[in-house]
């Protein structure tokens, strides 16, 4: 019997050309780095939610490839459902707001919850989003981040299960990205 070989995948290089501009992303967070941090912030999950069904809730849009690579390397139960927030700026010639529309498809009461992000900045979105589910009265509720920049942070927001601490660095790559690209690359990059 022949054996067959499989072609390699060749070594991506330490830069890339940004779409449009041709300028080199730097990449910051290599793709195994990014898997390795992943099975061990799900190790970690599986530990703490043994012999319980995990209902994780991805904000959308950044958390979707962060959120489908953890639940897969999970072996707790896992339901899975997304929500979105908008934030909205406004106006009214004396004071400058900010609202939070949240559109909610959970249904939290006594479940235990997993919010993930994709980038935690200011935490007013997330603790926006914990308040208004813990509301629901939850059995528990903890949160994951892919990136963590907790030097932006105006709101303090736990974070239980953090992918990466990074410090003032746009990042795009692993469902992260800028002017809706970059969503699709396999390791984080900076953008020039």
């Amino acid at each position: 019997m022949k054996k067959r070989t499989v072609s390699r995948l060749k070594k991506r290089p330490a830069t890339i050309r940004a779409a449009g501009s041709g300028a080199p992303l730097k990449i910051v967070v290599s793709e195994k780095d990014i898997r390795k941090r992943v099975r061990e912030l799900a190790k970690q999950i599986n530990r703490d939610y043994a012999g319980k069904t995990l209902h994780v809730v991805g904000v959308l849009e950044d958390c979707f490839v962060f959120m489908a690579d953890l639940v897969r390397a999970l072996t707790v139960p896992v339901v899975c459902s997304f929500v979105r927030s908008q934030v909205r700026d406004s106006d009214s010639g004396l004071v400058a707001m900010r609202e939070i529309m949240y559109i909610p498809t959970v249904d939290a009461a006594g479940k235990d919850l997993l919010l993930v992000e994709g980038v935690l900045q200011s935490g007013v979105t997330l603790d926006h989003l914990c308040r208004t589910l813990l509301a629901q009265q939850p059995a528990s509720l903890r949160t994951a981040t892919l990136l963590d920049k907790a030097d932006e942070r105006k709101n303090d927001v736990p974070v239980d299960y953090a992918g990466f601490r990074v410090s003032g660095r746009f990042l795009v790559g692993y469902g992260l990205g800028y002017q809706e690209q970059y969503r699709n690359l396999p390791f984080l990059a900076r953008v020039p």
